[in-house]
């Protein structure tokens, strides 16, 4: 089915961390295409929240309350994908946080929830959600990444790093199928992101902050157009091709300006 009908009509998408930032724009943004919506997050009363004002466009909510560090709670949201009795048609794995940690801490757990919630939970539900598209022969899987994993700023890097290659290598392996694969790569978005990190955003110059809203819109051109990796804004698809072709040592240098900058990671 070509990507263009995967996009409007009457489906239903699947998103992780759906009550704010990007994934709430996902939301609305599908909503307004006739998309029916699984919304999956911990906060139950949010997402009772945000269910009653996509109801009220006149779409077909079903709330799923989930801890995505959790494992068990990981297998109900991946088994919700599999249900032959209730086909999900795409899945935005949205759900995410910064890292607000230095990685030589004696404290890990930070980096370990990371880990498990935007690299294996990722996963696992883009294995789930790709088994049960590919038997029906059609499907969308968005992974939303970071232009961070094309830099070097800690585990988030590496995190973010592992999400885009994991999302290359599903592509390849989904190639032929109908069920398109794509990671959503963006850079600096206008959400509360960056307030709950703790991260200090007041350093970074006003042409990098990128509208949520228009970045999702951009995301789903990318999507009709079958690409495995969407970076929107020709601002960070420069940024990023410098990345892929500068010296490691000076995406290196560059990481710990923008590190420094952020207080993000404290820098000697």
């Amino acid at each position: 089915m070509p990507c263009e009908t995967m996009l409007s009509g009457t489906r239903v998408a699947l998103v992780t961390g759906a009550t704010s930032g990007i994934g709430a724009a996902y939301t609305r943004a599908l909503a307004d295409r006739g998309w029916d919506l699984v919304l999956v997050a911990r906060d139950r009363e949010r997402l009772d929240r945000t269910a009653a004002e996509l109801a009220s466009r006149g779409r077909t909510v079903e709330v799923l309350r989930a801890d995505l560090s959790d494992r068990a709670d990981v297998q109900r949201v991946a088994a919700r994908l599999v249900d032959r009795a209730r086909p999900v048609d795409m899945l935005v794995n949205n759900a995410g946080f910064g890292v607000h940690a230095s990685m030589t801490s004696a404290d890990t757990v930070p980096h370990d929830r990371a880990i498990e919630v935007m690299g294996r939970t990722v996963m696992v539900l883009a294995g789930a959600a790709g088994r049960a598209m590919r038997e029906r022969g059609r499907g969308t899987i968005i992974n939303v990444s970071s232009t961070a994993g094309f830099v070097t700023m800690g585990s988030y890097s590496a995190v973010k790093g592992f999400v885009t290659l994991l999302t290359e290598g599903l592509a390849n392996e989904l190639h032929g199928t109908g069920v398109t694969v794509t990671a959503l790569c963006p850079g600096w978005v206008r959400t509360e992101f960056h307030t709950r990190a703790g991260i200090r955003s007041s350093g970074i110059p006003d042409f990098l902050w990128l509208d949520v809203d228009r970045l999702v819109e951009a995301s789903l051109r990318d999507v009709r157009r079958g690409r495995v990796i969407s970076v929107p804004s020709f601002r960070y698809r420069l940024l990023i091709w410098c990345t892929r072709h500068l010296p490691r040592r000076s995406v290196r240098w560059i990481s710990r300006r923008i590190s420094s900058s952020r207080n993000d990671i404290p820098t000697p």
